[in-house]
């Protein structure tokens, strides 16, 4: 399991404590640890995404003979 599945697995078991718990106060903190742990979720697959090295559309031959021809 990858750190966002396990980030939105304990969102889930927190939104489940804020669905049975009978305190509006323990409601409300259960529902923001589930916001925080979905946020990581996020913030660990945008940063995931932005690490990855951008795709090359040409290589360096090919771009080479394109300027050899033009």
């Amino acid at each position: 399991m990858n750190p966002s599945e396990e980030f939105l697995k304990h969102a889930a078991d927190c939104q489940r404590m804020a669905k049975f718990t009978r305190d509006p106060a323990s409601k409300a903190t259960w529902n923001r640890m589930a916001e925080r742990w979905q946020h990581c979720a996020e913030v660990f697959d945008r940063q995931c995404a932005a690490a990855r090295p951008a795709p090359r559309h040409r290589k360096a031959a090919e771009l080479s003979d394109f300027r050899q021809a033009g």
